[in-house]
């Protein structure tokens, strides 16, 4: 199996409930993220399993449309969400879950991938997400 894989990066804050340490706050991070993709048949006509920079356009685009700079927050953050946007007009970001690394990684998985690349012949095999240099999660 041949995977092909493209390097995004984005900037975005957040907290998480419940959190027994820092990261209760507010605070922030250079999100590195690696998407690998394989493909369902055989490679295109020119030898690929899709051009890198279509994974940019299509992924990059969604991810500076919703995550790049705007604060990530649980559905359940929303006084704090709701207070963030009125007062210094920052977009939210809002999950299902927690914003872990882990959540925030298994959503673009699980949730978003497939939605915008449902018809490209591709399947995305794994997302390595690094919150920090030093730390990262992945989902296979």
């Amino acid at each position: 199996m041949i995977n092909c894989t493209r390097i995004l990066e984005f900037d975005a804050g957040h907290r998480l409930i419940r959190h027994e340490g820092k990261c209760r706050f507010l605070h922030g991070h250079r999100y590195k993220m690696e998407i690998s993709f394989c493909v369902a048949d055989k490679l295109d006509d020119i030898g690929r399993v899709i051009d890198f920079g279509v994974i940019k356009q299509i992924l990059g685009t969604w991810i500076d449309e919703n995550l790049d700079h705007t604060t990530i927050l649980h559905e359940d953050d929303r006084k704090l969400g709701d207070f963030v946007e009125n007062h210094t007009k920052q977009k939210i970001y809002y999950m299902k879950e927690n914003p872990t690394a882990e959540n925030i990684a298994s959503h673009i998985f699980n949730d978003i991938v497939p939605i915008l690349f449902h018809n490209k012949g591709i399947i995305c095999t794994r997302i390595k997400l690094h919150e920090t240099p030093n730390c990262s999660v992945c989902v296979d």
